[in-house]
């Protein structure tokens, strides 16, 4: 991996920053976790890219709080388009 940041998808709704950081945790520092509200996705920074790996390997497609995660690097935000563009 590249990034330490990780996408992490297929939420419930119900889970929380703080249950994140606790799963995630166990595989290294947690530097941040930034949930989207009501989108069922979220992302968590770990402390190296090495960690972020770890956390991959050991999480991706394993049932946390009654779903099964998807868990990928995280691509850089694209640039937005504006309205009325035409391109």
């Amino acid at each position: 991996m590249e990034t330490s940041k990780l996408y992490v998808g297929n939420l419930t709704y119900s889970v929380d920053d703080k249950q994140l950081e606790e799963l995630f945790s166990q595989y290294g520092d947690v530097k941040s976790v930034k949930i989207i509200e009501r989108k069922g996705f979220g992302f968590v920074e770990m402390g190296t890219a090495e960690e972020a790996e770890k956390a991959k390997e050991a999480l991706n497609e394993t049932e946390f709080e009654g779903r099964r995660l998807r868990i990928d690097e995280a691509r850089p935000p694209r640039p937005r388009r504006e309205f009325n563009s035409r391109y």
